[in-house]
C-alpha cells in the first residue's frame, strides 16, 4: 500500500525559506512522478512543483520559479520541496502526491494524482 506522509509545515515570515518533506513507501512501480500541489483558502489545488522518478526531470509553476527547488533523496525515499523567498500567497495546505501515469503533461494537472498525503499548513506571514 502507497503511504506519503508530510512534514515541514510550519509558520514563517515574508522572506523566509521552509523545507517541506515526503516519506513515501510501498510503491512498487517503477515510472512514476511525485509532486507538490498545494491548497490556498477558496481556491482549487494546484500543481507546484513535479519530479520524475525515472529520470529527474523537474517542473515548477509560474509562481514558484526561481524560489522553490524539488529534489529526492532515492536512499531515504523522500522528496522535498525547498522553498524560499516565501510570499503571503503561498500560505497554503501542501501536499505531496504521486501518479502512476509517470512524466507527461498531465503532471500539471490533479486529477492525475493516485496517491495523497494528508498534507502539511505552510503560514507566512509577518
Amino acid at each position: 500500500q502507497v503511504q506519503l506522509v508530510e512534514s515541514g509545515g510550519d509558520l514563517v515570515q515574508p522572506g523566509g525559506s521552509l523545507r517541506l518533506a515526503c516519506a513515501i513507501s510501498g510503491i512498487t512501480m517503477d515510472d512514476y512522478a511525485i509532486g507538490w500541489l498545494r491548497q490556498i483558502p477558496g481556491k482549487e489545488r494546484e500543481g507546484v512543483s513535479v519530479i520524475s522518478s525515472r529520470h529527474g526531470s523537474t517542473y515548477y509553476a509560474d509562481s514558484v520559479k526561481g524560489r522553490f527547488t524539488i529534489f529526492r533523496d532515492k536512499a531515504k525515499n523522500t522528496v522535498y520541496l525547498e522553498m524560499s523567498n516565501l510570499k503571503p500567497e503561498d500560505t497554503a495546505v501542501y501536499y505531496c502526491a504521486v501518479t502512476s501515469r509517470g512524466w507527461g503533461p498531465w503532471i500539471q494537472t490533479v486529477h492525475a494524482y493516485d496517491y495523497w498525503g494528508q498534507g502539511t499548513q505552510v503560514t507566512v506571514s509577518s
